[in-house]
């Protein structure tokens, strides 16, 4: 059986909290609305293939509710030490347009993001969060070239060309300082043409593109030491203005890099009774670049262990999965 060099499941959770008595919320929006869930918002909705325009693409899409930038990575030093990275950008439209001018602080928009190492010989995984509002120049995105930062975390294309992309970030005692090079693998056009689905109600779906195998160097901090680090990332972009169907709990979401050269993205629609979904979708990339698409009928996929929190919930973080059509 191959090796899977990488894997990642996201889950991604929204949830309103009460403003206190008396305080006035007439200009507040609970950040589950904000992230598109009532579709009455206002806000453009992914129902039909479009026509994909670069590097206009590769920056913010403030029409649609939502949308990420969304790097991850496996990293290796010349003496094989092996790390695992993410650095993901999200931006959250509060309401459709553009904020009032009467002040510079206003905005419609919230940014945050995610940095996260994993140090495989350790066993030891490092994860940090920012947010902030995209006013006077605290967090933003653009195209070309493109740029989207965060505070002192950033992603930064080339002019013109978009590669190579740097990626950096630095919060206490972790920091990434690395360039992706554009390689030879062609970009992905998930699902239909760049549609991805996501449930059956018209605009359920979500805007989204891949490259799946990036070549990077750069620069890794844990604590005070530092690696100089080589591997391969994966990059990922997607925006759209859906929430879950009624019957649906969330979704567990693969990439994996290959030892024999190819890469795999796979996501698992899952109901609230725990069953995966006919919506689940995915692709395998070969070595050369050809795409094959994955859908529930052709993937084969079981929770093996499970890691608990305090609060008692269990989360799936080793998995089998096989794929009998690609000899997976």
């Amino acid at each position: 059986m191959l090796r899977l060099c990488l894997l990642l499941i996201v889950v991604l959770c929204a949830c309103d909290r009460e403003a206190p008595p008396g305080r006035d919320t007439a200009q507040t929006v609970p950040i589950g609305q904000g992230m598109g869930i009532d579709p009455d918002s206002g806000f453009a909705r992914a129902t039909l293939p479009r026509a994909f325009e670069f590097p206009a693409d590769h920056g913010a899409h403030p029409a649609y509710a939502t949308e990420w930038w969304y790097f991850t990575g496996n990293l290796h030093t010349d003496d094989d030490a092996r790390f695992g990275y993410q650095l993901t950008l999200f931006r959250i439209g509060l309401v459709p347009g553009a904020a009032a001018d009467d002040s510079d602080w206003r905005t419609s928009q919230i940014y945050m993001g995610h940095l996260a190492i994993s140090d495989i010989g350790q066993g030891l995984h490092h994860s940090r969060e920012r947010f902030s509002r995209a006013a006077v120049g605290l967090a933003g995105a653009q195209s070309d070239p493109l740029r989207v930062w965060l505070g002192p975390w950033s992603i930064d294309g080339t002019p013109g060309g978009t590669f190579p992309i740097r990626l950096k970030a630095e919060d206490n005692d972790i920091a990434i300082a690395l360039t992706l090079e554009r390689g030879d693998r062609p970009r992905v056009l998930q699902g239909e043409q760049g549609l991805s689905r996501k449930g059956a109600a018209p605009g359920n779906a979500s805007y989204y593109y891949s490259h799946t195998r990036l070549p990077t160097r750069g620069e890794i901090r844990i604590t005070d030491r530092n690696y100089r680090v080589s591997g391969n990332s994966w990059f990922d972009r997607e925006w759209s203005s859906s929430a879950l169907a009624a019957d649906q709990a969330g979704w567990d979401w693969f990439s994996l890099h290959l030892d024999d050269g190819r890469d795999l993205m796979f996501y698992r629609m899952r109901g609230k009774d725990g069953v995966a979904q006919r919506f689940s979708s995915g692709v395998l990339v070969d070595a050369e670049g050809t795409t094959h698409a994955l859908s529930l009928d052709g993937v084969k996929s079981e929770p093996t262990r499970t890691w608990q929190d305090e609060n008692g919930v269990a989360y799936p973080v080793a998995w089998n999965l096989s794929i009998p059509q690609h000899a997976l």
